[in-house]
């Protein structure tokens, strides 16, 4: 826990309190670094995207194997990895990106929470670089409209919203390739992966509402800053990938 303290929960610390200084808006602070922290986790989302994709064109094979040795689970297992083995494919590989983001994310929550005291917000000098100075107090209204040391329905809605809309964009951007790979002998029954990606889409944003109606409006500004970045990279990503198509 010393080591998390050190290398993720205090540079996010004293990150926030210094950008508070500059800029004089906590919501501004808390917007800077999640967009400088989703940079500079573009590099592991691209592998996680990459590592996802490679996944996918493999269903069809995997499925096949499923079929042919469904009565002969160790058979299965070894020839599955086989398979992963001779495309060069890891199915772990996409699992990284997302322990660093959760990683994060409660590292986040932890530092807004510490930070919002009896709805006001609060710096702790002994958490601190020597090189940072404590402001005297922080104004907790984000463009002097959000307390964002309170609980605010409005952003944890709107938040919700946005994670909804970012989970359907991904899932129709994995149904549309799922078509493309798709042979005219495969069954149309939906897979397990499938249910849970449906029921995740509902899942999720209700989550996010919960969370967002429970803890300090910051953590929820942090959450829909994440979500929208999440969904101009992946327009990016679906845009370049039609123009390569054409």
């Amino acid at each position: 826990m010393h080591i998390l303290f050190t290398l993720v929960y205090q540079p996010i610390y004293n990150a926030l309190v210094m950008l508070y200084n500059i800029f004089g808006d906590f919501g501004i602070a808390i917007i800077i670094i999640t967009i400088v922290i989703k940079v500079a986790l573009i590099p592991l989302s691209r592998k996680q995207i990459e590592s996802q994709k490679e996944m996918q064109e493999l269903q069809p094979k995997i499925k096949e194997l499923q079929k042919k040795y469904k009565d002969d689970k160790e058979q299965l297992s070894r020839k599955t990895m086989a398979l992963y083995k001779e495309h060069k494919v890891n199915p772990a590989a996409g699992c990284l990106p997302l322990i660093i983001q959760m990683i994060v994310f409660i590292t986040m929550y932890r530092v807004i929470r510490d930070l919002a005291v009896d709805n006001v917000l609060v710096v702790h000098g002994e958490k601190l670089y020597s090189f940072v100075s404590a402001p005297e107090n922080i104004n907790t209204f984000f463009m002097g409209i959000v307390n964002l040391a309170q609980p605010n329905a409005i952003l944890a809605v709107i938040t919700a919203i946005a994670q909804y809309y970012q989970l359907q964009m991904m899932q129709s951007k994995n149904k549309n390739e799922k078509t493309e790979v798709k042979k005219p002998s495969e069954s149309d029954a939906p897979d397990f992966a499938t249910m849970m990606q449906k029921q995740m889409l509902f899942i999720v944003p209700i989550m996010t509402l919960v969370i967002g109606l429970k803890f300090p409006s910051g953590l929820a500004l942090y959450w829909f800053t994440s979500t929208m970045f999440m969904i101009a990279q992946q327009w990016f990503i679906m845009h370049k990938e039609k123009q390569a198509q054409q």
